[in-house]
């Protein structure tokens, strides 16, 4: 059991996960960050000085806190942008690698042999 144990913890795909995981806080905290510290407050002057995190109704003894609920939702907004940004430029930078490697050469025999086997399957 501890080797078993052993080979799923020290895999390359879970070791990629927990780095991924670390690494992804961490971009949440900046784009927390960026949002709280940086965008909300501009957006709150552009509207006449309104800080979103004090907006509330109050219903009953209840506080509904809607511009808390605003500020995070304009934070997944940023956060889900910026992730697909990412990865966009990921993709299309590992599209070019590949579009850059040549096919590969098939000898005139192998190739010759996959033709008599696909009419050999089709009939």
């Amino acid at each position: 059991m501890w080797n078993e144990f052993k080979k799923f913890a020290l895999k390359g795909n879970v070791l990629d996960l927990a780095v991924g995981v670390v690494i992804g806080a961490a971009f949440g905290k900046i784009v927390s960050s960026l949002v709280d510290d940086i965008i909300m407050p501009l957006v709150g002057l552009l509207m006449g000085g309104v800080d979103f995190t004090k907006l509330m109704i109050k219903v009953g003894g209840a506080e509904v806190k809607y511009g808390s609920f605003m500020q995070n939702v304009v934070d997944f907004l940023i956060v889900a942008f910026s992730i697909f940004i990412f990865v966009r430029i990921i993709n299309k930078r590992f599209k070019k690698k590949e579009e850059a490697k040549p096919a590969p050469v098939i000898d005139k025999n192998v190739e010759l042999l996959t033709e008599i086997r696909d009419l050999l399957k089709n009939k």
